[in-house]
């Protein structure tokens, strides 16, 4: 009973902070709204007994791309954005777009059928654990698009690198 009820606290508390990130006009509130969202994501995890992926989930996404996130900001400096009245008038038809697509969703639901079983069980993830299951998998199965993804994000920082660093005078 208590473990339902919290689940109820942090589904909601993610709906709830979802649906508050796209509504508010100030910039900074919606990034700190994003916080509290990875947060009680991250709460979600640890019902799943995926201990690894709520750490990842607070030290990655809390931890990193928050600060990405504030950093870009700050950087736009984007204080005259909350005056301005953009796209009020097409918000009914946006709300229609949106019904329309969670419709599909709730539809695509009841037609969802599941598929056979993988290669790992969850008597054989327990014998391991999660974190050394998802290495095994990442490191042997996956390390082609693991490591293209590495070079991608390595030539993503030289490029920030470059186009951050000021021009010198000769």
């Amino acid at each position: 009973m208590i473990q339902q009820g919290f689940f109820i606290y942090f589904a909601s508390m993610c709906v709830i902070a979802s649906a508050l990130i796209v509504t508010r006009k100030n910039v900074m509130h919606a990034v700190l709204l994003m916080l509290l969202l990875f947060f009680h994501v991250a709460g979600l995890y640890l019902f799943l007994n995926a201990e690894f992926l709520a750490a990842i989930q607070i030290i990655i996404y809390a931890g990193a791309i928050m600060v990405l996130f504030l950093f870009v900001v700050m950087l736009l400096n984007l204080r005259e954005g909350p005056n301005k009245r953009v796209y009020i008038r097409d918000w009914p038809m946006g709300l229609i777009v949106a019904a329309g697509i969670m419709l599909v969703f709730v539809v695509s639901t009841f037609y969802l059928r599941l598929g056979e079983g993988g290669a790992w069980s969850i008597d054989k993830i327990k014998t391991m654990t999660h974190t050394s299951a998802i290495g095994y998998v990442l490191f042997t199965q996956y390390m082609l698009p693991f490591e293209i993804a590495s070079v991608i994000l390595l030539v993503a920082i030289i490029g920030a690198i470059v186009l951050a660093r000021k021009k010198l005078k000769d």
